[in-house]
């Protein structure tokens, strides 16, 4: 198992009144790491998940949640955050997080 750790401003996708979702970006050099592992993984099963997605149980505070990380077409890989972690920790968008996460 991989473990990984970023500090990104929670952002938002926004519908026509209401925040939809909010994920982080990852840095560049997590993402790396990240894209590295998906190699590695499909290299492994020979398999390809969803999207190229990663498992991950990422916490954020005191929430720790399974998701999955996913690449945008920009390249750069977004942690999507629920609105159960964001209303347990009290996060708004544009707020400083700080993630650790274990790549499955």
């Amino acid at each position: 198992m991989t473990e990984v750790s970023f500090t990104a401003p929670l952002l938002g996708w926004t519908g026509s009144e209401n925040m939809l979702a909010t994920y982080c970006e990852l840095p560049e050099t997590v993402g790396k790491q990240v894209a590295d592992h998906e190699i590695h993984q499909r290299i492994l099963t020979g398999k390809r998940r969803g999207f190229g997605s990663v498992k991950v149980e990422a916490t954020i505070g005191g929430s720790t949640w399974s998701t999955s990380l996913f690449k945008q077409k920009s390249g750069v890989w977004f942690l999507p955050v629920k609105a159960a972690v964001r209303r347990a920790e009290g996060l708004e968008e544009g707020d400083e997080v700080t993630a650790n996460m274990v790549l499955l």
